[in-house]
């Protein structure tokens, strides 16, 4: 049995499908942009790795020998395909094409993402995207995604961000909600309230508060619902069943209508951040960054973002 390396010679091997090809090292060398040298030292590298001799070599003429005969097929295969790749690669990165996997939290890419990519396939119809929509907070890189949205606090990582906004969070609850009891005045009032809470918040049942001269409290809630997606708390909201804190991107639009209404507003929750994250390395296909620049300008650009 013959021992080889663990890689095969990819590089001889095109070398050697060009000489074949052309008939001669220095033609061969002069297509691929070597030395003649360079290309003689690669086929000898090869025929040594192989332990036969793939061309007859006279003064006058070159000349496939059975060996040589036998494996040209494949190795013009093998220099044609590297050849593709490598237009096609580079065409990409000149024009935007092939697939983007995106990531984002399922509330925020259905209220906020998914409706600007009409937008976004009219201008690049040759991208397409795999959206994964989900709360949890995914691994980018074992999953395999290209661009994610994070909203909050960023935990220290390889991932590389770019901040777009600040986002306010706001508590709101439905008009109705207090018709049989008093609007909170500050955070200590929210013990005698029904809270809805968010599960994957930092800490989904103590809300931390502020005012604008400095004053701090913190208060621990308690309600009848918890939820892992923001959407499931709306129809309690709307029915009057609670209150709840909330990035303003979800209920903003609920504001503007009247069919809730923000409370306690001298006290502000800390704001928080929308990222767009991307996987460690500096250079992106242009697919990605050109999903990534359409959204950094759609995202903070709406009408709930903070400079």
């Amino acid at each position: 049995m013959i021992a080889v390396g663990k890689l095969p010679d990819f590089e001889a091997w095109a070398v050697f499908a060009k000489v074949a090809e052309t008939g001669a090292f220095a033609r061969a060398a002069q297509d691929l942009d070597l030395s003649k040298a360079t290309a003689s030292k690669a086929v000898t590298r090869l025929e040594a790795r192989l332990g036969t001799s793939l061309f007859h070599r006279t003064s006058r003429r070159l000349s496939l020998t059975e060996s040589g005969r036998l494996a040209l097929d494949r190795a013009q295969r093998l220099l044609a395909e590297g050849e593709a790749v490598e237009l096609e690669t580079m065409a990409q990165s000149t024009v935007p094409q092939g697939l983007v996997r995106l990531a984002a939290p399922m509330s925020f890419g259905l209220r906020h993402v998914a409706p600007h990519l009409p937008d976004f396939f009219r201008a690049y119809p040759d991208i397409s995207i795999d959206l994964d929509l989900s709360d949890q907070r995914l691994d980018l890189v074992a999953r395999g995604f290209d661009l994610g949205v994070r909203i909050g606090v960023l935990p220290d990582s390889a991932l590389l961000s770019r901040r777009l906004c600040a986002v306010r969070m706001v508590l709101v609850a439905a008009p109705s909600y207090f018709a049989s009891r008093p609007r909170p005045a500050e955070p200590r009032d929210l013990v005698w309230h029904k809270a809805l809470t968010y599960a994957y918040a930092l800490t989904p049942e103590v809300w931390r508060f502020a005012t604008a001269d400095g004053q701090e409290q913190s208060v621990t809630v308690s309600g009848p619902l918890q939820v892992n997606n923001s959407d499931a708390l709306l129809p309690m909201l709307l029915a009057g069943q609670g209150l709840t804190l909330l990035p303003e991107f979800f209920v903003w639009s609920e504001i503007a209508e009247g069919r809730l209404e923000a409370v306690m507003c001298d006290w502000r929750a800390p704001d928080i951040g929308l990222h767009l994250v991307t996987p460690p390395g500096r250079l992106r296909p242009l697919r990605v960054k050109v999903l990534q620049d359409f959204l950094a300008e759609r995202l903070s650009a709406a009408p709930w973002a903070k400079i």
